[in-house]
């Protein structure tokens, strides 16, 4: 059967039956198909290594030519030498036109959230040239990493993309005394008969990607790290030995010397409390220290001296992290760095690999508590979303950790509509926020220009499909720098046509103008089912809506109260009216025992979602006098 038959298939049988066997492999991109990806490394006993890359795959549709019509190559500036490029696109007529030095492009590579550890990328840009539908590109690269980020070291973390690969292979050149531990997932010891023979004392390690069906991703899962396939390798034994290593590289540089003493006394002077002093040390390191990645030599993995991140007010996670050691070492408070993911992977492979482990943090054993110094947008005491319910690993230790999965953050929305007897409107939104959603509003204040803000609150109605304008206010706490405190901020304007009138009219019971309830409960409902666990944050939020309707005005339809409640959701909402004033009133509350939640726990609530759904969509009908 063709493949134009088998789609069409698909799509006269979908609405028959629930999960037709073609679906399965819906997230598989077929508009390329990789027949060759070999990776070679070949390590040397320093740790150090030489990589070849050999990459052949064909474009099959036009549609992939914007991503797939050039090739790049990542590398360490301060550990690595590009020191071979070879490319060409292979015509579908057998000609072969070869990539000239012109066409290799070489660029800084943009800041990357997922990898906040990892700053001195950069990348060589290979342009195929004349490349259309149906032709081959090839490259062939070679990388020697000269230094190696822990010394007698090698690890390595690897996952295919979503294409047909019909040779991808993974393959590792040891010394024999360097023993390689492997967590392998959708990848099989294979034999390697195509290239050199290991060279005398060098012991082969080689994996084979089992290519095949590939699931979507769906909104808001796990990283494919978590569950997909991927091959972890590393000579460290274990994590600990892996914290041993970390933490060598890194002795000595969060000693504080004078002026790093000078400021943790004046930061901490009046405060006796010493969690109150742990979060004001954090909190002037994530206030005045710039995050850039900045390094010199293998800075991968080595912090900048605690006096030096002070002097330049500037560095990168690892660098924040060993300030704020050295400024709670001068308050008396004992820490320690603690490694963890930074993206959306919440287990730990086998082995372990930096792939994972891309964020540091610092850990207050005595206190129990977590910091975060690179973080703009939480205040010291809080985390993170991203951050919360991880395994971490102690880097003085070598323990495991578990990040807590819930802290305080709370927001209340107030808004109210006063409608005209044109349909137009006035209207005002106002936003609190509390615990760890105090401080992302604060931020909005501080970042967002006068001008900005009527720009800000004209855009918000357009996202509505409403037109207007208004203004974005804040009170004194929002501009104030006491991280404690809850933050309010108002929406004030107008909305031309908000509904029509004179005659009946509906009205949404749901107007997410900035964020709030509705959004939460959509956001948690986005998949109809799910096959992959995911990201379930706990919820703790209160609306308030009410219209001031025109004069005369009759109600004509009310929705009634809901109430949900199960293991994890606490869901109310009250409809009221009171001459022309209309209030609608919601709460939900989700609570779950991890930050992630599976496909069964998916099914379970899917009938509380549902009814909040149908609530949240409901609406309130009356006729304008």
């Amino acid at each position: 059967m063709s493949l134009r038959c088998l789609v069409m298939l698909c799509l006269l049988l979908w609405p028959l039956i629930g999960q037709p066997a073609c679906a399965r492999d819906s997230g598989t991109d077929r508009s390329v198909v990789v027949e060759r990806h070999v990776r070679h490394f070949v390590v040397e006993p320093s740790g150090a290594y030489l990589l070849t890359v050999e990459q052949s795959k064909t474009i099959v549709d036009r549609d992939a030519l914007h991503e797939h019509a050039q090739y790049y190559i990542g590398y360490n500036q301060s550990l690595d030498d590009v020191i071979d490029v070879q490319a060409y696109t292979e015509k579908a007529d057998g000609r072969r036109l070869a990539v000239q030095p012109h066409q290799i492009r070489d660029q800084q590579e943009a800041a990357s959230i997922d990898a906040p550890m990892f700053q001195d990328t950069r990348l060589k840009i290979v342009v195929f040239p004349d490349v259309d539908a149906g032709d081959r590109v090839v490259v062939r690269y070679v990388v020697r990493r000269h230094t190696p980020l822990f010394p007698g070291h090698f690890e390595d973390l690897s996952a295919a993309r979503f294409q047909r690969q019909r040779d991808f292979r993974l393959v590792y050149d040891l010394p024999a005394a360097l023993l390689l531990h492997a967590d392998a997932t959708g990848f099989a010891p294979t034999t390697v008969a195509d290239l050199p023979e290991p060279a005398a004392g060098k012991r082969r390690y080689a994996w084979r990607y089992l290519d095949g069906d590939n699931a979507r991703l769906e909104a808001d899962s796990v990283s494919y790290l978590d569950y997909g396939k991927r091959l972890a390798v590393s000579t460290f034994a274990d994590y600990a030995a892996f914290a041993r290593a970390y933490q060598e590289r890194a002795a000595g540089r969060a000693l504080p010397d004078d002026a790093v003493t000078a400021l943790a006394a004046r930061i901490t002077g009046a405060l006796v409390e010493r969690r109150a002093r742990a979060i004001a040390l954090s909190d002037w390191v994530r206030r005045n220290v710039r995050y850039v990645g900045v390094y010199l030599g293998p800075g991968s993995v080595v912090p900048h001296a605690a006096a030096s991140v002070l002097a330049n007010r500037y560095g990168d996670c690892k660098d924040h992290a060993t300030l704020l050691e050295a400024l709670l070492a001068s308050a008396g408070i004992d820490s320690t760095v603690a490694l963890v993911n930074n993206g959306d992977a919440y287990r730990l492979p086998a082995v372990p690999t930096l792939g994972v482990l891309n964020h540091a943090i610092v850990y207050v054993p005595s206190l129990q508590l977590y910091l975060d110094p690179t973080a703009e947008n939480v205040a010291g005491g809080f985390l993170p979303a991203a951050l919360l319910g991880k395994p971490a690993v102690l880097a003085r230790s070598g323990d495991f950790a578990m990040i807590p999965f819930f802290q305080q953050a709370r927001s209340r929305t107030f808004t109210q509509f006063d409608i005209g007897p044109d349909g137009n409107s006035r209207f005002k939104v106002t936003r609190t926020g509390s615990g760890a959603q105090a401080e992302p509003y604060r931020r909005v204040v501080r970042a967002t220009a006068p001008l900005e803000r009527e720009r800000l609150a004209e855009r918000m109605l357009q996202g509505l499909g409403q037109f207007g304008d208004g203004v974005l206010e804040s009170t004194p706490q929002a501009e104030a720098d006491n991280p404690r405190d809850d933050v309010t901020l108002s929406f004030r304007g107008a909305s031309s046509g908000f509904t029509q009138l004179p005659g009946p009219a509906g009205l949404a019971t749901t107007y997410s103008l900035w964020g709030g309830l509705g959004d939460a409960v959509l956001a948690f409902a986005q998949e109809p089912e799910r096959r992959q666990e995911f990201v379930c944050p706990a919820i703790d939020a209160e609306d308030e809506l009410r219209f001031q309707l025109p004069k005369h005005s009759r109600v004509l339809a009310l929705p009634r109260a809901v109430r949900v409640e199960d293991a994890n959701f606490a869901y109310r909402s009250h409809y009221a009216r009171r001459g022309a004033l209309v209030t609608v009133r919601r709460q939900l509350k989700f609570r779950h025992t991890a930050a992630t939640c599976s496909p069964d726990d998916y099914r379970r609530m899917r009938p509380a979602l549902e009814r909040m759904l149908r609530d949240l969509r409901s609406q309130i009908v009356f006729k304008g006098g």
